[in-house]
């Protein structure tokens, strides 16, 4: 009885020590040997890191008006700006017990976002996120991802590309019918732009109508602001799953009902070949995907799980980077209207009053030189991030495993050095000569997609989808920026306008 007391006390004593351990010797530790290479930052408290001075920051500057400006970093990131202020180039920061270190020097971010060796893989995701993403092709690594990139390629390459025109076509025609009674008159573009985007991927990837995934849309709009709000939540030891928040019982909800719906469109197609209605899956995403689920000859077949979590990925990212990329086009073209000009001109001098086509939409110069410098300064996705393996060397620094990083692409597409003193205006021009000169043939410069081998396999898809309802606009309208329109860009994982984008629309 005696030796069974002792046991018990030893084990009440190792909790704290443990505890002790993990939440205050560990993070100093590797805080003392991020430190001793130069990289310094906000001195990590104990839970919660560097969270709630974050926290602080982002509170102070969403409550603060903002001027039309495209220096947008201090308002997006604030908290990353502040502490680059003071750190440097390259600093740490700390979620919880976890460092991150942020790196936006050019040539470190090619070297991480380039290498092929697995130095730097995917981060693992939890929590809310990883209701939205599962373990598709944003995060999976190994062979894989090598297997869905595979799938995605062939869902998405030019001769698909070619045959998504008329249904991209047909959707932007539908919006452009609502805007006639919009003339002279304000609207908020973003509201149709998020109908046109979601109804184009349901269409050319899955082979339905808006109609039929509205509802997933709805769903993954709701999970992305529960995702974004609590975002820098601390919860430790698996607390979740003893004390649910009513968030946590949302997510869970949400999920169900994103994996039922996508099963029900899934058993549907199933149902057409099975009955004979179809005599295959077809050629869109969807189909490509049933296929290697029901290859029985590949090794590794997709499994039902990966087919929802492709889905909801791709659900997700062929709607919010296009409807990002056409909200921020519009604002810019609406401010700059001799841009608006020169590229109506060479849309009407394609196209005349014709519907555009897959030649001409290749030729569209200025409209490319538009599209590159809304994406520089607004990219869809503001940070890009990455893990490190042991014992990775990044430039002349040393990381200790499982190291998070973090790749502010704001940072870099606003960085004078590479794109001059008037890196915050808009000047499309910076791009007449292509990407490579305009960036120096810094390959890091320029990065809306990403870079490397996970360069994002839907930036055609969503580009393309851009220059055909751009194209369309122009060919119908003149437009400029309404006097209520509220400049605030927000990070709710892409970048959005937070209270739209208003036009006055004027009937060419």
């Amino acid at each position: 009885m005696v030796a069974l007391l002792a046991i018990c006390v030893s084990l009440l004593l190792l909790i704290p020590l443990t505890l002790l351990y993990k939440l205050w010797w560990v993070p100093l530790h590797l805080q003392h040997i991020i430190n001793s290479q130069g990289i310094k930052g906000p001195s990590y408290k104990i839970l919660h890191g560097t969270t709630k001075e974050a926290i602080k920051i982002q509170r102070q500057t969403s409550n603060t008006p903002m001027d039309l400006s495209h220096d947008i970093f201090p308002r997006v990131q604030p908290h990353l700006y502040s502490w680059m202020k003071l750190y440097g180039n390259n600093f740490v920061h700390w979620i919880g017990t976890q460092p991150y270190i942020v790196i936006t020097e050019p040539e470190l971010i090619k070297e991480v976002l380039s290498n092929k060796e697995g130095t730097y893989p995917k981060t693992k995701i939890k929590s809310y996120l990883k209701k939205l993403l599962g373990d598709g092709i944003v995060v999976a690594e190994g062979e894989k991802w090598l297997r869905l990139r595979k799938l995605a390629n062939h869902a998405f390459h030019g001769e698909c590309l070619k045959d998504m025109v008329p249904a991209m076509i047909a959707s932007v025609e539908n919006m452009l019918e609502n805007w006639r009674f919009h003339e002279n008159k304000e609207i908020d573009v973003c509201s149709d732009f998020r109908l046109l985007t979601s109804e184009v991927i349901s269409r050319t990837a899955f082979g339905s109508s808006y109609l039929e995934g509205r509802k997933i849309f709805d769903m993954l709009t709701d999970l992305c602001a529960l995702i974004s709000r609590n975002a820098l939540k601390i919860r430790f030891f698996g607390i979740e799953k003893f004390m649910r928040t009513q968030d946590d019982i949302e997510a869970d909800k949400i999920e169900n009902l994103l994996r039922d719906s996508i099963m029900e469109m899934v058993k549907k197609r199933q149902d057409e070949v099975k009955t004979g209605r179809a005599q295959n899956f077809g050629n869109d995403f969807l189909g490509s995907l049933l296929k290697a689920h029901h290859d029985t000859d590949q090794k590794n077949p997709i499994s039902a799980v990966d087919i929802i979590d492709e889905c909801k990925t791709f659900y997700f990212a062929g709607q919010e980077t296009t409807y990002g990329l056409l909200s921020w086009s519009v604002l810019l073209l609406a401010i700059h209207t001799d841009w608006q000009e020169k590229a109506r001109k060479e849309i009407l001098e394609l196209f005349g009053q014709e519907n555009p086509n897959s030649d001409g939409i290749a030729r569209l110069k200025m409209m490319d030189m538009i599209i590159n410098e809304s994406l520089r300064l607004y990219p869809p996705i503001v940070v890009n991030q990455r893990k490190s393996t042991k014992g990775a060397r990044l430039g002349n620094h040393i990381l200790p495993a499982n190291m998070k990083i973090h790749l502010p692409i704001l940072v870099l597409h606003h960085n004078p050095t590479i794109w001059g003193d008037d890196a915050h205006l808009f000047k499309p021009e910076r791009f007449s000569k292509g990407v490579a000169a305009a960036t120096k043939n810094n390959l890091a410069a320029f990065c809306p997609f990403g870079l490397g081998p996970r360069t994002c396999v839907g930036m055609n898809f969503a580009t393309n989808e851009a220059k055909i309802a751009l194209s369309m606009i122009l060919q119908r309208y003149k437009f400029k920026l309404s006097p209520n329109y509220v400049h605030s860009p927000v990070q709710v994982i892409t970048l959005r306008p937070q209270h739209g984008v208003q036009v006055v629309l004027q009937a060419l």
